[in-house]
């Protein structure tokens, strides 16, 4: 099938399933949010004890066990990494910290504009702003460096543990914790959660679906395909959000979201950086670690510990608005980005330098 169909296919599923399970009790302009998912697994595990965000969402095993069965059948399944490990941890934190502080991930950006909030339209300029600073240190040469064939349990390590998380949310064992209000509390049923995200997954794995690439492609080579999957995403999540009663246009009263304008793009400013710097969106990290990429799992990793700082030291957002410490970290996040972004053009460059003086 053609790759520009596959992608458009895989965004009208995903908007789909967007509004399926935020009918079915996943919170309102929330069927899926992959960033604030991973807050809610980091709190279900005890990383942080905001108790209104605490659940072991099957969402986010089923994309990476999705996307593990995907490219098993594809003989896309390869065990890598070593391409800057602990700079795409560092990366993948301070992606979660920017979407705790705009409440949400770029597919959760999309699903609220789609919902009718005004307030992500100021998130996607400030992310795509992101996106062109990034795309510029990838002009200048930027990189994190190459990634290494590695042993297979490298490939196995984010699986497994999707797995356990899986066994621990159907047995419920006591030490396990779980909202009893606010969105922690809303929830799809496992078992229609765990499909979902078990068909984004295998959908994201064989179309690429990237918002963060797309937006990037549109940048450096003029080149719509991936974006086009996100259009398919927002005008499928529209339709059935007007159908469903449940599309509300305006910036106040929106759910689990704030109106300062300036926050939310600063704050979706950092994500895009990030995300351009990683080569992918919190969605696409989960993806490529089903894959068997060990880096991707790092900058899981990184998003995990994220989103427990972001409670832990009251960085997260409400729908009061952003914190004080959500701006100081904000800026930190887009300031230290745009230090690794330099480091990795002047790593590049340097080697290309001292071969030219040596020829000559």
């Amino acid at each position: 099938m053609d790759q520009r169909r596959v992608v458009l296919i895989a965004g009208a599923v995903v908007g789909a399933l967007s509004v399926v399970l935020a009918v079915a009790g996943n919170p309102a302009n929330m069927g899926i949010c992959v960033a604030c998912f991973i807050r809610d697994i980091a709190g279900g595990l005890g990383l942080h004890r905001a108790e209104a965000v605490q659940y072991l969402r099957p969402e986010v095993p089923g994309f990476v066990i999705g996307s593990m069965l995907a490219a098993l059948v594809a003989g896309e399944f390869r065990a890598r990494g070593g391409s800057s490990p602990v700079i795409r941890f560092v990366l993948g934190f301070f992606v979660m910290i920017g979407a705790l502080v705009f409440l949400g991930c770029p597919l959760r950006m999309v699903l609220r504009l789609a919902g009718g909030d005004l307030n992500a339209a100021c998130g996607i300029l400030g992310f795509t702003a992101g996106i062109w600073v990034g795309a510029l240190l990838l002009r200048r040469g930027f990189t994190l460096g190459r990634s290494a064939r590695m042993g297979v349990g490298n490939a196995l390590a984010l699986p497994t543990l999707s797995l356990f998380l899986l066994v621990l949310v159907i047995v419920a064992p006591t030490f396990v914790f779980a909202s009893s209000t606010g969105p922690g509390s809303a929830r799809a049923p496992i078992l229609w959660a765990l499909v979902a995200g078990l068909v984004v997954g295998a959908l994201a794995q064989r179309s690429r679906l990237c918002l963060a690439g797309g937006i990037r492609d549109l940048i450096l080579i003029r080149d719509p395909h991936l974006f086009s999957g996100f259009a398919a995403i927002f005008v499928v999540a529209l339709v059935l959000n007007v159908i469903s009663g449940r599309f509300k246009l305006g910036f106040v009263g929106q759910p689990v979201a704030h109106t300062d304008w300036l926050w939310n793009f600063l704050s979706m400013a950092a994500v895009g950086l990030g995300a351009a710097l990683l080569g992918g969106c919190p969605l696409r990290q989960c993806i490529l670690a089903g894959e068997g990429d060990a880096d991707a799992a790092m900058t899981f990793l990184g998003m995990l510990i994220g989103g427990a700082f972001a409670h832990n030291w009251g960085i997260a957002s409400s729908p009061a608005g952003p914190t004080a410490n959500g701006k100081v970290a904000t800026v930190v996040a887009i300031v230290v980005m745009a230090i690794i972004g330099y480091m990795g053009v002047e790593a590049s460059v340097k080697p290309n330098q001292q071969r030219t003086a040596g020829e000559a």
